[in-house]
């Protein structure tokens, strides 16, 4: 089955003139799997220029405990995927580089909670916008009249996967002339 790279896009649930709507399905897993692979690709660029011993699950790790707060052993490794006792050893390379701390939890003292460092929290804004400014400069690649329709589908994909939104940041305030 061949896939139209450039193809003209078809509106969801419409099957190519010939096709069936199974043909259109791959094309739209072929398309999110090329775009994932960029995406991880810049995401590793990024933490390669900032953090180049850090791993991407470790990155992932930061940003779940950036984005949760102060979370529990088994609620990181939830966020994460993994089993606690993978979960653990994460956390110990990220505690041993000063990245994350452990608490016992107020509530309950044979619990452990994991916190962010100031030390962890920069990282994580400094990596997010090495990535920002990578995905800023491909976005701005797109003809202008196609980023709304990238906007509708990748928001359609994010939430059929149930993953939280980023909020869009502020544009930059336009550089001024030199006098």
């Amino acid at each position: 089955m061949g896939h139209e790279a450039q193809g003209t896009p078809r509106a969801a649930g419409v099957a190519a003139p010939g096709g069936n709507l199974d043909d259109e399905v791959e094309e739209v897993i072929a398309a999110v799997l090329t775009a994932s692979r960029l995406l991880v690709a810049v995401s590793a660029r990024a933490l390669g220029r900032i953090a180049p011993s850090l791993t991407l699950p470790q990155l992932r790790a930061l940003v779940v405990l950036d984005g949760q707060g102060p979370v529990k052993l088994a609620a990181l490794a939830g966020a994460l995927g993994v089993n606690p006792s993978t979960a653990m050893r994460m956390v110990d390379r990220l505690e041993a580089a000063g990245s994350v701390t452990r608490q016992a939890n107020p509530g309950n003292r044979r619990e452990v909670v994991l916190s962010l460092t100031a030390r962890g929290r920069a990282l994580v804004e400094e990596v997010l916008a090495g990535r920002h400014a990578e995905i800023a400069t491909i976005v701005s690649r797109i003809p202008a009249g196609e980023r709304a329709g990238l906007i509708g589908s990748l928001r359609a994909l994010t939430e059929a996967a149930g993953e939280p939104p980023v909020a869009p940041r502020p544009a930059p305030p336009p550089e001024s002339a030199a006098p």
